[in-house]
């Protein structure tokens, strides 16, 4: 059987009490994209490789166009033809001949250059062209150091997607996820952060005791976290560019599941200081001034606030499984439920237009990604796993990641919020889990 009480139970204890990571295991940090489902028809396009002036002798660092082609091809939206079947490979606007590109049935050409202005210093050129009306899109030069040649090309990536789709894209944020890694007894957490498409992976954090639960500042410069070190959770929050940290609480019993603030003033996260029940607080970061805004038996956790900051959604099972509830802000606000088709929804995370809620909701004995309508509980299941959980919504809205098993292993996936389109981001070897996705700000 797929399910059973004790199955569910688990899931929900694991999440509340943050002592088991749900079957984490070995874990790399470099992932690759592997599309699993796309649109009807991707627009067919060419993507021609970037032609290289240098100093004599420089090297290319970096396949600038290889990556603004992998980028196009991983959404699932765009068809890059090989570049072998290309009958021609401009580099410049004057050497574009559209009759060659209406041949191979192209819609869409992208062209440019990348230019060593100094020793660290490049300047990327490109032109998008609509071949059908033979005319350009869009053209743009820009400069950058070495150290962000590939945040640049992921910008090139972006920009040709919001030209062409109306929609800002996401290639040039980030994710961060928890990953433990076992050599024999030995195990080691770390908390990771990399490029959407899973390159430029860095440490951020690495501990032998448990790593979980980490969210983005609004500004994309600081990750807030659980860590167990010395047997006992505690929440810190670490500057990225500079590795500074700094604990934020302590308190006895449970400190979990932490979430900025859409201004970054503030934390919502469970603890049960008071009468060791699980309930959600807020913490004003500047005077730490802490405020309790539920006080039920049941368990609250898993607390996300709305774009506005108006209200916080959270987990609770006090109608005596797994919902979400609603609640202002503030002491004495009255929690109001949200969900109800199904026996289970949690984990909630709201869209960056506040109008939707991804959640794990238990689908005929499945644990799936789900959509809700916070006003009229219309829920629309988008993943088809048996045990997928920590959604996360893109910053553009189009698309949720989320962790999932595969092959006894744990794996990273994202799906569109239409259910549309699939992919799977794997590790090389072992285990990733709870992913979360940058803002746009990046430092």
């Amino acid at each position: 059987m797929k399910e059973s009480v004790s199955r569910g139970r688990y899931l929900w204890i694991g999440l509340v009490l943050a002592v088991t990571l749900l079957h984490a295991g070995l874990a790399q940090a470099q992932l690759r994209i592997e599309i699993r489902r796309g649109v009807e028809r991707p627009v067919p396009m060419a993507i021609v490789p970037f032609s290289w002036e240098a100093v004599p002798g420089a090297l290319l660092p970096l396949d600038v166009s290889g990556v603004v082609t992998a980028d196009l091809a991983s959404s699932g939206r765009f068809d890059p033809i090989d570049e072998r079947d290309m009958v021609s490979r401009p580099t410049q606007p004057e050497q574009v001949d559209f009759g060659d590109w209406r041949i191979l049935d192209v819609d869409v050409l992208v062209i440019g250059r990348v230019l060593q202005d100094s020793v660290d210093r490049y300047t990327v050129i490109f032109q998008l062209y609509d071949i059908l009306r033979g005319e350009q899109l869009v053209g743009y030069r820009l400069t950058t150091p070495g150290s962000d040649l590939r945040l640049t090309a992921h910008r090139v990536a972006d920009m040709i997607y919001e030209e062409l789709t109306g929609i800002s894209g996401v290639f040039s944020t980030r994710v961060a996820y928890v990953s433990e890694q076992r050599n024999g007894d030995e195990q080691r957490f770390r908390l990771i952060v990399a490029d959407a498409d899973g390159e430029n992976a860095q440490i951020v954090a690495d501990s032998p005791d448990p790593l979980m639960s980490p969210a983005w500042s609004p500004d994309g410069r600081r990750l807030a976290y659980v860590s167990f070190e010395d047997e006992q959770s505690a929440i810190y929050i670490q500057t990225l560019r500079t590795g500074t940290r700094d604990r934020v609480s302590a308190r006895a019993g449970i400190n979990g599941a932490p979430v900025f603030s859409p201004d970054g003033r503030m934390l919502a996260l469970t603890l049960s200081r008071e009468d060791g029940n699980a309930d959600i607080y807020t913490l004003d970061l500047t005077n730490q001034v802490l405020n309790r805004l539920t006080r039920d038996p049941a368990i609250d956790t898993e607390a996300v606030w709305a774009p506005d900051g108006n209200s916080i959604y959270f987990t609770s099972d006090r109608a005596g499984g797994p919902q979400v509830y609603r609640v202002e802000p503030r002491p004495g606000a009255r929690a109001e439920r949200v969900t109800f088709e199904g026996g289970y929804n949690a984990r909630p995370r709201v869209s960056p237009d506040g109008e939707r809620l991804a959640v794990v909701h238990r689908d005929r004995g499945d644990y799936r990604i789900a959509v809700v309508d916070p006003r009229t509980g219309l829920t629309q299941v988008l993943s088809s796993g048996e045990l997928d959980e920590s959604p996360s919504f893109a910053p553009n809205g189009a698309a949720i990641i989320y962790a999932t098993r595969e092959n006894g292993r744990g794996v990273l996936s994202s799906v569109s919020t239409d259910g549309r389109i699939q992919r799977q981001i794997a590790s090389v070897a072992g285990d990733v889990r709870e992913p979360v996705w940058s803002p746009y700000a990046r430092p």
